[in-house]
C-alpha cells in the first residue's frame, strides 16, 4: 500500500527534514505551548494539576481498570488462537536482532527509570500503607505489599506495549503501511488514516508518549538528585533536577546521533550489565534464603489472586490508595503504550506472534519480578527483621528510598554511585527510544527519520519534565500521565477490534480456501488435477 502522508522532505544545505505537516506542527505548538503557559503560572497550576488529578482517577478509574483487563485478556487469546503461527514482515522474516539483545531493549525502553525508582519504595510504601485490611508494618502487610507491586509490574502493564508493539509491526511488516499509530486503524477506516483522523491519532499518541516519558524523566531526576544529596550534599530541590535534566538530555542526543543500533542497542546492553552488577550485589550480601522464599511466595500469591486484584476497587470502603497507586499505574502504562509498543514493533520484524507476545510478556515480567522480590524483599527484611530505617525514609521522601537502603550494605557510597549512573543510563535509553518513536510518529510513519528532529524531540521531552517538575512536582507529573493515559485507553480498545479485523483478513488472504469445507476442497484438487491431465494430452 502506498504512504498517503502527505510527508514533506526537504534537504536545506546539510539540514534535512522529513516531516508529516499537520502531525509535527500541531503536536510542536501543542507541547510548546504548555511549556511556556507552566513555566511563569507554576504556583497556579500546582493547584490545578491536583484537582484535575483527583477529579480523573475518581470518575475515569473503572474504565482503567476494564480496559486493561480487556487487554490482557485478548493477549492471552493471540497466543492460544489461529494467528499465533502469523509471522512479522510474512513467513520468510527473520529477526533482526538477537535473543539477548532483543530482551535488553525490551527491559530498558519498558521498564528503565521505573525499577529502581519503585523497587524498594513501593514496596515499603505499600507496606506502612496497605491497600487492605492488613496492620500497617505487619508481616501480613509486607505479603500484601509485594502482591500489589507484582500487579502494577505484571501481565497488564506489559500487555499494553504486546498489543500495541503487535499491532504496529503487524501494519508495517506485514501490510506496508508507514510505522505510525494511525496505520493500525486501516482495517476499521481503511484511507481515513491519511486525512484528519488518522492526524488526531498521531498528535494523540505523540502528546501520550511525551507526557508519558516526561514523566519518567522527572521521577528519574528527582532519585538522581537524592542520590547526588547523599554523595555530595547537593541540595534537592526543582532547579537542580532542572539543571540535570539539561545535562543528562545533552548526553542522550549523543546516542540518538548514533542511532537504533549503534546508539540505544549499546546503551541497552551496557545498562543490563550495571543493573545486573547491582542486582548481584544486592541478591548475595543480602537476605538470600529470605528473598528466594519471597519470590516464589509472592508468584504464588499473584498468580493465585489475579483475578481478583485485577477487578478490585474501593466501592465499598470508599477509599483513595487505589486512585493515587493502580488507577495512576494503568493510566502511565497506557500512555507509554505508543512509546513502548512503537519502539519493540521496530525492533521485532520476524518473530511470530506468539514469539512476540510470549517473549513480552513473560521475559521482562519475569526478570522484574525476581528485581522487585531482591530489592523490595530486602528492604522488608531490614525493616522486619534488621535495623529498619527505611519505612520512614520513604514516608519523608520516597525517592531516596533506594539510597537509603543501599546504606544497609557494605561499600554504600561506591554502590549508590553506580544507581545513579544506571539511573542516568536508564534516563538517556528511555530519551533516545522516546524521540525515536515521537520522531517516526510525526515523520509520517518514517523508520529512519533524520538525525536533528529525533535531537529536537528529545529536547522537547526534557523541556516538559522540567515544566513539569517547576509546575507542581510529584502531583504535576502524575497528571500529566493520567490525563494523556485515560482517554487514550478508548484508543487501545479500538486497536483490539482493528488488530483483530487485520489478522482475520490477512490469514485468508494467505490461506484463501481456509473457510471450504474438506470435501469441497479435495473436489476442487480433483477437479485441477483431471484438468491438468486433459491439457497435457492435448
Amino acid at each position: 500500500m502506498p504512504d498517503k502522508c502527505a510527508v514533506k522532505e526537504k534537504k536545506t544545505g546539510k539540514f534535512q527534514y522529513h516531516i508529516q505537516p499537520a502531525t509535527f506542527w500541531i503536536s510542536s505548538a501543542f507541547i510548546i505551548g504548555f511549556v511556556v503557559i507552566t513555566i511563569p503560572l507554576q504556583t497556579v497550576l500546582g493547584n490545578v494539576f491536583k484537582m484535575l488529578f483527583g477529579g480523573a482517577m475518581e470518575y475515569f478509574g473503572w474504565f482503567m481498570v476494564l480496559t486493561m483487563n480487556v487487554v490482557f485478556i485478548y493477549c492471552i487469546y493471540l497466543i492460544f488462537s489461529k494467528y499465533s503461527d502469523v509471522r512479522i514482515g510474512g513467513s520468510d522474516a527473520e529477526p533482526e536482532f538477537s535473543n539477548p539483545a532483543w530482551v535488553a531493549m525490551l527491559f530498558s525502553a519498558g521498564l528503565g527509570i521505573g525499577l529502581l525508582y519503585f523497587g524498594v519504595g513501593e514496596p515499603m510504601y505499600h507496606f506502612v500503607a496497605p491497600p487492605l485490611d492488613a496492620d500497617a508494618g505487619t508481616p501480613e502487610a509486607a505479603k500484601t505489599a509485594m502482591l500489589y507491586t507484582f500487579l502494577h509490574w505484571g501481565f497488564h502493564g506489559w500487555g499494553v506495549y504486546a498489543l500495541v508493539g503487535l499491532s504496529l509491526a503487524f501494519a508495517t511488516f506485514n501490510r506496508g503501511l508507514p510505522l505510525s499509530v494511525r496505520t493500525v486503524f486501516y482495517p476499521l477506516i481503511g484511507n481515513r488514516i491519511y486525512g484528519w483522523i488518522g492526524h488526531f491519532i498521531d498528535i494523540f499518541a505523540t502528546a501520550c508518549t511525551l507526557f508519558g516519558v516526561s514523566t519518567s524523566l522527572g521521577l528519574g531526576c528527582q532519585q538522581v538528585n537524592s542520590g547526588l544529596n547523599y554523595l555530595f550534599g547537593v541540595p534537592i530541590n526543582g532547579y537542580v533536577q532542572v539543571l540535570l535534566i539539561a545535562i543528562i538530555t545533552a548526553f542522550a542526543c549523543t546516542s540518538v546521533v548514533l542511532g537504533l543500533k549503534a546508539g540505544i542497542k549499546r546503551v541497552s546492553v551496557i545498562n543490563m550489565w550495571l543493573a545486573g552488577t547491582l542486582f548481584a550485589f544486592v541478591l548475595v550480601l543480602g537476605p538470600t534464603l529470605f528473598i528466594a522464599n519471597v519470590f516464589l511466595d509472592s508468584v504464588g500469591e499473584y498468580l493465585q489472586n489475579l483475578i481478583s486484584v485485577s477487578f478490585w476497587s474501593e466501592s465499598w470502603s470508599g477509599g483513595k490508595w487505589q486512585n493515587g497507586w493502580t488507577i495512576f499505574y494503568w493510566a502511565w502504562w497506557i500512555a507509554w503504550g505508543p512509546f513502548v509498543g512503537m519502539f519493540i514493533g521496530r525492533i521485532s520484524y520476524g518473530r511470530t506472534v506468539r514469539e512476540f507476545i510470549g517473549g513480552v510478556l513473560v521475559v521482562p515480567i519475569l526478570i522484574t519480578f525476581v528485581w522487585m522480590s531482591v530489592f523490595g524483599g530486602s528492604a522488608l527484611w531490614i525493616e522486619l527483621f534488621g535495623s529498619g530505617g527505611i519505612a520512614k525514609a520513604v514516608q519523608e521522601n520516597f525517592s531516596s528510598a533506594l539510597f537509603v537502603f543501599l546504606q544497609q550494605f557494605p561499600l554504600s557510597w561506591i554502590t549508590c554511585f553506580i544507581s545513579i549512573f544506571v539511573v542516568v543510563i536508564f534516563f538517556v535509553t528511555s530519551s533516545d527510544s522516546g524521540s525515536l518513536v515521537i520522531d517516526m510518529i510525526t515523520a509520517g510513519g518514517h523508520i529512519e527519520p533524520p538525525v536533528p528532529q529525533r535531537i529536537y524531540w528529545s529536547w522537547m521531552e526534557g523541556a516538559v519534565a522540567a515544566a513539569l517538575l517547576l509546575g507542581g512536582g510529584l502531583v504535576a507529573l502524575q497528571t500529566a500521565v493520567t490525563l494523556a493515559g485515560v482517554p487514550f485507553g478508548l484508543v487501545i480498545l479500538f486497536m483490539i477490534w482493528s488488530l483483530q479485523k487485520g489478522l482475520k483478513e490477512y490469514r485468508e488472504e494467505m490461506f484463501p480456501h481456509i473457510h471450504e469445507h474438506p470435501d469441497a476442497i479435495i473436489e476442487k484438487l480433483l477437479a485441477e488435477r483431471e484438468a491438468a491431465k486433459k491439457a497435457a494430452k492435448a
